[in-house]
């Protein structure tokens, strides 16, 4: 049982980067594609919420409406990079293309290709939070030092939705049972944390709610960097997002022991 554990775990500081290499090599050969396709749905949401409904709406909390969409899409980016990264390609990679199995035949351990896996979606949220951040700060809506400010917050996100979603692809028989997640977990969280609108105008019930999902304290970590507003409730908000991410990957690597060596 304790050899089984350690190989669940990652062997040492420094073999995930194997993972995270040949995953980057081989996303290299669509990496535009890709890029593309992860800034479509935020960039969309940006431009039609933000100009449309901002015409309506006006200023939020002393400021532009689109300036205030733009810090909470950041967030929503990475959220959403992280996690489809992580449901289709890592999926992929575990189930049908039993990339995972190959792995596990060389030295390194189930925990290592967890954890690079998990970097890699975050690599991925880097990538996308912070297309949108250069697209806010070329319409005006944030200033470009903030992008570097807010980098940290971006990649602790994309770790915490890719540790997140490992969860649910350790359980997952198929693709099939992934929209649960992403319309009953994923897109409730876009509208509960303060992304399109500001929590305190939700029900307290649902303020409360609110407080204990991740997104929320990304949010509020991302949005007053990019407004270049004091941040309240830093070490809350980082300590909350560090359990969300180290939490799940103790409960995924263990599931998927259990799945893969059955």
């Amino acid at each position: 049982m304790g050899e089984g554990y350690a190989a669940a775990m990652p062997a040492n500081a420094y073999n995930w980067v194997a993972v995270w290499r040949r995953n980057f090599l081989a996303w290299r050969k669509v990496a535009v594609a890709s890029v593309l396709g992860n800034l479509a749905d935020p960039i969309t949401n940006l431009f039609g919420l933000g100009f449309g409904l901002g015409m309506i709406v006006g200023s939020v909390d002393g400021t532009s409406y689109i300036a205030f969409l733009a810090a909470g899409m950041v967030a929503t980016s990475a959220m959403t990079a992280a996690t489809f990264e992580t449901m289709y390609a890592t999926f992929a990679r575990m189930d049908s293309k039993r990339t995972w199995e190959a792995i596990l035949s060389t030295q390194l351990t189930l925990g290592d290709i967890v954890l690079g896996e998990l970097a890699w979606a975050a690599s991925k949220a880097v990538l996308a939070g912070t297309a949108i951040g250069i697209v806010a700060v070329a319409l005006g809506y944030a200033q470009w030092p903030s992008i570097l400010h807010a980098m940290p917050a971006i990649a602790l996100t994309g770790f915490v939705f890719a540790s997140l979603a490992m969860v649910v692809i350790s359980l997952a028989p198929s693709y099939d049972y992934f929209v649960f997640y992403q319309t009953l977990v994923v897109t409730p969280m876009v509208f509960l944390c303060g992304v399109v609108f500001p929590v305190s105008q939700l029900p307290s019930a649902f303020q409360r709610v609110a407080g204990l999902l991740p997104l929320a304290h990304s949010v509020d970590l991302i949005r007053p960097v990019m407004l270049g507003r004091p941040a309240g409730g830093i070490a809350l908000h980082i300590s909350a997002l560090c359990v969300y991410a180290v939490l799940p990957f103790f409960v995924s690597t263990a599931l998927f022991r259990r799945r893969l060596m059955r």
